[in-house]
């Protein structure tokens, strides 16, 4: 299904999602905030001609300007509006028929010697109605009135903006007796005469005049709440202004959820030049397959021509070599990325605005939950956190924030703060799971680092060259691979203290908390600090990877958002493996970690936590302050979790196999919904399949679910190629990394200084 001409659909048709939000048919509408509207209209003049609904719609434009704006002055008048600041002007035009006054005006306007309006908005019948009591003879003199305009406006419109708005309904319940002869019969008819004669003698599609047919929709749904029940409710009217700045702005400002009258991005350089490498592994794929295919044929077994018996070939089924592999991969991965093209830059398939209800959110969390509880399986270990239960934990931790992006959750300010929670219950878990791994295997080596680092980022420096996206757009993969260095840092550096080095000796477990106090200080000191962290990462190659509209302060409301939670995992690692090494606690299978008395204490303790929190959180009002606490108050519903779920010993004997498969595929189900699951950069929702909300989603979902699979499967193999145990080949690979990262900057660079 092609999207089309999105500025057509954002003209002609939509539906309301609730009771005021409106949902143009195949596109996304942005929310014009009035400096964003001031710097789309700079230098520009606006003009509405026409009668008092034209009058309605010139207020609201105005207000996205100026929201100060009161609607006084002679509403039989002309009315003039003027932002010197922004130069600015738009001005309303007291033209209530389509007669010769209205058509001197326009005329006035087509010479050569006048300044011409940028937008031009004109629409009017009512009073032609009402006049000539809804007359025949009215209507044929509205055609040939029509008649004489159109090719006027079609004139303007081959270098202005020109729209003629179709007229709406009207609510003939509420209509006072003076109007009572404007019927909604007949206003279907001067629209009808409208539509037809307008753009009839023009051949070019560029000097087109628009027809805003939109309206009449709005108002089908809306007119009932009219006053009079001839002028639109105040929200229906500026729906329209808001549709009329999204027509002329989009292709001017470029915002990431206003996708209607977006033409496509043009190809970059890199893009490109990622274009060819991955056709040429296809290509190369398919060469290195037919001449196996080949040779497979040629020592297939045969007959023998004596013995009359199958004879079996010496040859074996050939091995498959690392250059196969290789480009087998690249070439699944050049099919892959083609889709997410497709689906994100290419104005191929439809997007659509993200609506939020809470039957939207709950419903899904209540149905998955529910459906993982029926997979449940003994776990193969009963430790403490386990690695089926970290994988379950990530499994369903990812499918809650999939539902909480789709379901467009994040205005509702307590699910916000639940979910914030998940995401630090995420780098909890980095903190835990690198310190657990440091610290017992004692393996500092340059591979663990170079796996670690590739298979974190692999896909998100693949998706930044195909997609035309900075690094820290990613925002979580920045996030995880700098801690991850952070925590490598931290516990590499002389001197390296392990655990088969402090079971020697007690005090070495001294010096390792004093490690963790020293980074503490640190990241007390970045927090507070924001100016040097700003500079640290602004130096250049650094600003690169975690500049993102030209600034770092993204990066550095994410860092310092959950700045404390990966020194908590760490911390919990660190006392846990301790406990465990002293045989403290009890890990056998159904025995709770505890003693009976201790392990109900610490149950009941951690229960009244977690519904604490969540009741604080529920209570939230304001999201700046409530982000303030929640670095420092989210590890308590972390460990609260923590315990509930590892100190029953039955609880922690078993586990979801069915969130834990998604855990395996967290990162890449977390990337890969920016683009092929949602769409607009997450903004908005990919329709593959228009018209059937519920049937797109399971379409879209399938395919969204088996891609971020089949990434996975591709980043193991690559991760094995790339990254060898042999520290020779390691280096080698290092260097033609590096090579590859240089020539990055280099055509980023120059595609930069292209722009500009």
């Amino acid at each position: 299904f092609k999207g089309g001409d999105t500025c057509e659909y954002l003209l002609s048709s939509g539906r309301f999602l609730g009771e005021k939000v409106w949902q143009p048919h195949s596109c996304m509408m942005h929310k014009y905030k009035n400096s964003e509207a001031k710097n789309c209209l700079l230098d520009r003049h606006v003009a509405f001609i026409g009668d008092s609904r034209i009058r309605q719609l010139f207020y609201s434009f105005i207000k996205l300007l100026n929201p100060q704006v009161k609607e006084e002055g002679n509403k039989h008048g002309n009315i003039l509006f003027e932002d010197k600041s922004a130069s600015i002007r738009v001005d309303f035009l007291w033209y209530p028929e389509v007669n010769g006054s209205m058509r001197q005006r326009i005329k006035s306007w087509t010479e050569d010697s006048v300044a011409k309006p940028h937008i031009i908005v004109a629409g009017a019948a009512t009073w032609s109605i009402k006049i000539h009591n809804g007359s025949n003879e009215a209507l044929a003199q509205y055609k040939i009135n029509i008649s004489s305009i159109a090719p006027l406006l079609e004139k303007l419109a081959k270098s202005s903006d020109v729209y003629w708005v179709l007229q709406d309904p009207v609510y003939e319940g509420l209509l006072s007796e003076s109007r009572k002869m404007i019927t909604n019969e007949k206003i279907d008819a001067y629209n009808e005469a409208a539509v037809r004669i307008l753009n009839s003698s023009s051949r070019n599609s560029k000097a087109k005049v628009k027809v805003f047919s939109v309206s009449k929709l709005i108002a089908q749904e809306t007119i009932m709440k009219s006053a009079d029940g001839l002028h639109l409710p105040e929200s229906s009217r500026d729906t329209n202004a808001m549709i009329l700045m999204n027509v002329y702005c989009n292709k001017i400002m470029k915002p990431i959820d206003g996708s209607c009258c977006q033409p496509q991005p043009p190809l970059t350089l890199i893009q490109k030049l990622a274009f060819c490498f991955f056709t040429l592994s296809i290509i190369g794929y398919l060469i290195i397959s037919l001449i196996h295919r080949n040779n497979y044929r040629k020592n297939k077994s045969c007959t023998d021509l004596e013995s009359g018996e199958e004879r079996k070939p010496a040859v074996s089924t050939p091995h498959v070599s690392t250059l196969e592999m290789l480009l087998h991969s690249f070439c699944k991965l050049g099919l892959i990325m083609t889709y997410f093209y497709l689906c994100d830059r290419a104005n191929l398939f439809m997007k659509e605005n993200k609506f939020y209800t809470h039957s939207s959110f709950f419903i899904p969390i209540v149905y998955i939950l529910v459906l993982g509880v029926f997979y449940t399986e003994n776990t193969k270990e009963t430790k403490v956190l386990n690695r089926e239960q970290t994988d379950e934990w990530k499994g369903w931790m990812q499918l809650v924030i999939l539902i909480y992006h789709i379901s467009g959750a994040s205005t509702f300010l307590p699910v916000y703060m639940h979910i914030r929670v998940l995401v630090a219950a995420y780098l909890f878990q980095t903190g835990y799971g690198h310190f657990s791994y440091f610290w017992l295997k004692g393996d500092f080596g340059v591979y663990r680092v170079c796996q670690v680092l590739f298979r974190l980022n692999f896909l998100v420096v693949v998706l930044c060259i195909v997609m035309d996206r900075p690094y820290q757009f990613y925002y979580f993969v920045p996030l995880v691979t700098v801690w991850f260095m952070i925590i490598y840092a931290t516990l590499s550096i002389w001197p390296q203290i392990v655990q088969k080095k402090a079971n020697g000796n007690c005090l070495w477990h001294f010096g390792l908390l004093l490690k963790l106090l020293c980074l503490l200080t640190c990241i007390c000191f970045l927090s507070y600090s924001q100016g040097l962290f700003e500079k640290i990462f602004s130096f250049w190659p650094l600003s690169k990877c975690f500049e993102l509209n030209g600034n770092v302060y993204e990066w550095w409301f994410r860092w310092k958002l959950d700045r404390y939670v990966v020194f908590h995992g760490m911390l919990f690692a660190f006392i846990y493996l301790a406990l465990q090494k002293r045989q403290m606690i009890s890990e056998g299978k159904g025995d709770p970690l505890f003693s009976s008395r201790v392990s109900n204490i610490l149950l009941f303790i951690s229960v009244v936590s977690f519904l604490t929190y969540s009741v604080w959180a529920s209570s939230c009002k304001n999201k700046t302050e409530c982000n303030e606490l929640h670095p420092s108050v989210s590890v308590v519903q972390i460990l609260a979790f923590v315990l509930i779920r590892n100190i029953p010993g039955y609880i922690r004997s078993v586990y979801s196999s069915f969130f834990a498969w998604f855990g395996k595929i967290s990162l890449e189900l977390f990337i890969c919904q920016y683009h092929i699951w949602l769409a607009a950069d997450t903004k908005g929702i990919l329709v593959l399949i228009p018209g059937y909300p519920m049937f797109n989603v399971l379409v879209s979902t399938f395919i969204f679910v088996c891609v971020a699979h089949e990434i996975s499967q591709i980043t193991n193999d690559l991760a094995q190629i790339v990254v060898p145990k042999d520290n020779s080949t390691l280096l080698k690979r290092l260097l033609c990394i590096a090579g590859f990262f240089s020539g990055l900057l280099l055509f980023s660079a120059v595609q930069d200084q292209s722009r500009h």
